[in-house]
């Protein structure tokens, strides 16, 4: 469509309406080539069963990418609180996220987003935070980090279900 390929030494760089995304694969010992305006091959030659599978797995990172600089990958969390009422800021230009009063703890968690991530609380509903950016592993790194900032430590945690957890 209108996304721009190059592929230089195994350095994938795609170029899209939302941005640009650049991956190394140089750690694999596979053929990444341009076959016409909007075709990749990736190849392997005489590649042992696991081998093979790398071959797939680099066709899921740039299919990711390419979805990434078209649409973007947006991630939901909730915060889930049974008492105390978890406060949630953003500051820094939505590239930071406080996390004050978990399980009424004075503690501030401080959750710095990766570049490329923005954090938005939504308007239409409560306690929702929501993760937007083109990189899959960027936005989903991010979410991961705030999921585990607020990990309950030293109680039943089939009983403390309190915390921020990815909901789409």
């Amino acid at each position: 469509d209108n996304i721009k390929f190059k592929v230089k030494a195994r350095q994938v760089t795609l170029t899209g309406p939302r941005g640009t995304l650049s991956r190394n694969f140089k750690h694999l010992a596979v053929d990444i080539r341009t076959l016409s305006k909007n075709e990749i091959i990736v190849e392997k030659w005489f590649g042992i069963h696991k081998e093979l599978a790398a071959v797939r797995t680099v066709c899921s990172h740039i299919s990711n990418m390419v979805t990434g600089v078209t649409k973007g990958y947006l991630y939901k969390m909730r915060s889930v609180y049974a008492h105390f009422p978890i406060n949630i800021a953003i500051s820094e230009n939505n590239t930071v996220v406080d996390v004050r009063n978990f399980l009424g703890e004075k503690y501030t968690r401080q959750v710095k987003m990766l570049p490329g991530v923005t954090c938005i609380a939504s308007t239409k509903m409560k306690d929702q935070l929501i993760l937007e950016g083109n990189d899959i592993e960027a936005v989903s790194t991010s979410a991961a980090l705030i999921q585990q900032s607020t990990t309950v430590k030293r109680k039943d945690i089939r009983k403390f279900l309190d915390g921020i957890y990815v909901s789409e």
